[in-house]
């Protein structure tokens, strides 16, 4: 199978090759920007990676995340598609990165927000009372967020363990 956004040599494990049919389905490429070596720029849902690009920030990735994908008091009102669509082109680059050689520095960066994104969904979806599975918890996309924050300042690090118990 060859994906657009997945142009490289490397094979992707079961767990992100499993989910490439439906981020072929939900993004498109924009082949006259890259986001990184190989990667081109992916959109869904009128959201483009390189408009929430974590690399163009100052701040650690899991910053950039907490400022760039923040969620309204009530987290139950948020829009959960918008931050669907901000998952998915952070899924799609990602595997974009891990079908090219070399990308683990970049890679490890990547998670992070990418992590974020699911632990606010996981978020969203409990205060609106969806049943989630165990993989799917606010508590577990918690532990996955705090073990991939690149650089992250305790005082980021607290405020993602704060957000995990305003649900």
């Amino acid at each position: 199978m060859i994906v657009l956004f997945a142009r490289g040599s490397e094979f992707l494990g079961s767990q992100v090759a499993s989910g490439l049919p439906a981020l072929e389905q939900a993004v498109t490429c924009n082949n006259a920007v890259q986001v990184a070596s190989g990667v081109p720029d992916v959109t869904s849902g009128g959201i483009s990676f390189s408009s929430i690009d974590f690399q163009k920030s100052t701040s650690s990735p899991l910053g950039f995340a907490l400022k760039t994908f923040a969620t309204p008091a009530d987290p139950a009102t948020a829009d959960l598609t918008k931050l669907q669509n901000q998952l998915n082109v952070y899924l799609a680059v990602e595997a974009g990165v891990r079908s090219q050689p070399n990308s683990s520095s970049l890679l490890a960066n990547l998670k992070g927000p990418k992590f974020f994104l699911q632990f606010q969904i996981a978020r969203v979806n409990q205060g609106k009372g969806v049943a989630l599975s165990a993989a799917d918890s606010v508590e577990h996309q918690l532990g996955k967020v705090t073990k991939n924050a690149v650089g992250a300042s305790a005082d980021e690090l607290a405020q993602v363990t704060a957000l995990s118990k305003d649900v």
